[in-house]
């Protein structure tokens, strides 16, 4: 049998993976909801996102901005030095540098913005459920087209939509995503809403992350710095081409799930990336080789709140 894109996808980042027991919030109360009004609970049963504006304060996201410049060793005021020679076999040949993906995990700018309260109550009221773990992720760093190469995006399922897990994902917007021509989130709320018929004709080994949905409009999510996108992972989704002539989008992924307590292995685990400073692995996380973050920055420092949301202390 033909392998299929999903098929390559053995080992993910564990810090993501939700259980089948822990389900998303059902219904709507608004005298439980800490963040999300009426309106903005519609839409994310309606389209299978929503947005938390202004959920994280500007210096955070600017902090997280120069992070990333540095990270990459790029000259924001140089677009000579944003295509470096170093860069370009990875960018031709693997698909999450290509996609603009920078592997950095730990520093305290990431943490600064994952121990927002504001960003831990939006995730508190779609899962109604306070005990809950942020996942160990990454940035996304996507340039203007490098001469002679381009990225071209795909939608797609990061998880399988005929799962009975549930898991959420979210975008921090690092920089201003409301210029189409700079790239950003996209999605189709009209396949979240018509998933079931569209499924019973594809065939049985269909690819969930590289599928047929030309049929489908895209939808262009405009996000404004400091804003945060938590989208249902059954809503197929991709990162649109940047086609800008000097504009960079800057986004952190931030989402978070019940937390797992009893799993010992996997609060360990969750730990040590922190203390070590270390990556997750799975597929498409290839890792630093040049150990950057551990080499150049401190540990970062957790609130009381940080200290739950990793599995340093229980809830």
């Amino acid at each position: 049998m033909m392998k299929t894109h999903k098929d390559m996808i053995k080992q993910r980042n564990e810090s993501t993976l939700n259980l089948e027991i822990f389900r998303l919030r059902s219904f709507y109360n608004k005298n439980s909801m800490r963040v999300l009004s009426e309106s903005d609970w519609k839409t994310w049963k309606e389209k299978g996102y929503i947005i938390v504006k202004k959920a994280v304060d500007i210096c955070k996201v600017n902090n997280l901005a120069k992070l990333a410049w540095e990270f990459e060793g790029l000259d924001e005021m140089n677009k000579q030095t944003w295509y470096p020679e170093n860069k370009r076999t990875l960018r031709h040949n693997e698909l999450s540098v290509n996609a603009g993906m920078i592997e950095v995990y730990n520093h305290q700018y990431l943490w600064d913005t994952r121990q927002t309260q504001r960003v831990y109550d939006a995730f508190v009221d779609i899962w109604d459920n306070e005990k809950l773990w942020v996942t160990i992720d990454r940035m996304n760093f996507n340039l203007p087209p490098e001469p002679d190469f381009v990225f071209k995006s795909f939608m797609h399922w990061d998880y399988n939509p005929d799962s009975l897990v549930d898991n959420v994902q979210g975008v921090l917007s690092v920089s201003d995503q409301t210029d189409e021509e700079a790239g950003g989130f996209i999605c189709i709320p009209e396949l979240f809403n018509e998933y079931a018929e569209w499924r019973a004709k594809q065939v049985d080994n269909w690819d969930w992350y590289k599928p047929d949905v030309s049929k489908f409009k895209n939808t262009f999510v405009p996000l404004e710095k400091g804003d945060l996108l938590i989208f249902n992972s059954k809503l197929c989704h991709g990162i649109k081409q940047n086609v800008s002539t000097d504009k960079v989008r800057i986004a952190q992924y931030i989402a978070m799930m019940p937390a797992q307590n009893l799993n010992i292995d996997l609060k360990e685990w969750r730990v040590s990336l922190w203390l070590e400073q270390k990556s997750p692995s799975g597929y498409s996380f290839l890792g630093d080789d040049r150990n950057f973050e551990k080499l150049n920055y401190s540990q970062a420092k957790l609130t009381p709140l940080g200290e739950k949301l990793l599995g340093l202390k229980d809830w």
